[in-house]
């Protein structure tokens, strides 16, 4: 089973146990059903400035993803380390899922294009 650490930096609330449900589903969809994933909900702020440090664009985004081990084949005994999806309430508001689904994506090695839009409207 994949393991989802949750924390809700953000000051705003979002059911986490549907937002671990569709992240489960997503990468059972795409094949991954071990490993460790962390999901981090965050203040615009934030947001803001985890864009700016790592894509150099200064500006609040609904969602972001930092993959480690995607699709790479991990040593035995070890588990596959997904990354961290971090997400902005106050930016997607009740709309979360769609971001969410595209934000994993990206964790398994998705790319924006046409495979992407696919992959997405296969999870909504």
């Amino acid at each position: 089973m994949v393991e989802i650490e949750v924390a809700n930096r953000s000051g705003a609330e979002l059911d986490t146990a549907a937002a671990a449900e569709l992240i489960r589903g997503v990468l059972h969809a795409e094949g991954i059903d071990d490993g460790e994933l962390g999901f981090q909900l965050v203040a615009p702020e934030e947001i803001r400035a985890l864009k700016r440090e790592h894509l150099g664009i200064d500006e609040e985004t609904d969602a972001l993803a930092f993959p480690i081990d995607g699709r790479e084949p991990v040593p035995d005994g070890l588990p596959r380390q997904l990354g961290d999806v971090v997400l902005c309430p106050q930016v997607v508001g009740d709309a979360w899922r769609a971001p969410l689904v595209h934000a994993v994506l990206h964790l398994v090695g998705y790319d924006h294009g046409s495979e992407m839009e696919d992959r997405e409207r296969a999870h909504a």
